[in-house]
């Protein structure tokens, strides 16, 4: 295979996972229809440094030595299945609010926190990578084929964040949002509490 068509298979596999639904694309969705585009772009900073933290993992071969480490696997998965369970809570009291509750200054590290720990929590994020890079390298590869191919992975993951951060932060979307946020916040607060069950399960399924 080409260096180009190497970087188109590996770019699209990558795209495919990154912009697939899951608990962080549905937070930052949500954290942008709720409190808009600046708070919902801090959060996807902290996802983006938190994907590209376990893109560099991947590409160095650490992570499968993180699949071989069952004891550190399984602390990385209960973590992150208390924090999707947390999430679920919050998701949860905001949907019995009868009112949409502004958070009118919230800390700029806050929220890149938090969306920060939600990716660093899911080690499934190192499956994921693993994935799309194997999708177009091989063993023979260089290591500089291995670099471009990470380096656009990273270049995807940033360019997903932002692009949910701008279309859900649209007027139209927030207002819909108003309109209907007790039925999204109950709906994402089962999402979560769902993909955290899922992740504890696979935690103690090893």
């Amino acid at each position: 295979m080409t260096e180009l068509g190497t970087l188109v298979s590996v770019g699209l596999a990558f795209w495919f996972v990154a912009a697939s639904p899951g608990p962080a694309n549905i937070a930052n969705s949500v954290i942008a229809m709720k409190h808009g585009r600046k708070t919902s772009l801090k959060f996807g900073l902290g996802l983006s440094v938190a994907l590209t933290f376990w893109g560099v993992l991947a590409a160095t071969g650490m992570g499968a030595l993180l699949q071989a480490s069952v004891g550190l696997l399984f602390v990385l998965k209960l973590f992150g299945a208390l924090y999707l369970f947390w999430l679920a809570w919050q998701s949860a009291k905001s949907a019995t609010r009868p009112k949409s509750l502004t958070v009118l200054s919230v800390p700029a590290g806050n929220w890149f926190l938090r969306g920060l720990m939600l990716n660093m929590s899911n080690p499934k994020s190192v499956i994921a990578w693993m994935a799309a890079l194997s999708v177009g390298l091989d063993p023979t590869d260089t290591t500089g084929s291995v670099v471009t191919a990470t380096s656009l992975c990273i270049v995807i993951a940033f360019a997903n964040n932002v692009s949910y951060s701008l279309v859900f932060s649209l007027n139209g979307m927030m207002a819909a949002y108003q309109r209907a946020r007790r039925w999204i916040d109950g709906i994402v607060s089962g999402l979560f509490a769902m993909a955290g069950f899922a992740l504890l399960r696979s935690a103690f399924s090893r």
